[in-house]
């Protein structure tokens, strides 16, 4: 079984409305030293699954098919094979 952590970000030149409301509400608090904030998502998908290379394209597929908008959003991943009890 593998454990698939999977980062989702908004792509550099897309607009980031959360992430502009999370640096006022952290200026607000007084950490008026942040620059820049941009959200993002993140998925833990555990995979039943032999093969690694098989798991890793699986995750691929399911990144570029639903779990991310590759128009505006970059995704990237890290496989880990999770121990058998």
């Amino acid at each position: 079984m593998y454990l698939a952590k999977v980062y989702i970000t908004l792509k550099p030149t897309v607009n980031d409305p959360q992430g502009l409301t999370i640096k006022g509400a952290l200026y607000t608090l007084g950490f008026a030293a942040v620059q820049e904030v941009r959200a993002g998502k993140y998925i833990e998908i555990k995979i039943e699954e032999k093969d690694m290379e098989k798991a890793r394209n699986d995750v691929q597929n399911m990144c570029k098919k639903l779990l991310a908008n590759t128009v505006i959003e970059n995704f990237r991943f890290e496989m880990e094979r999770l121990k058998s009890d």
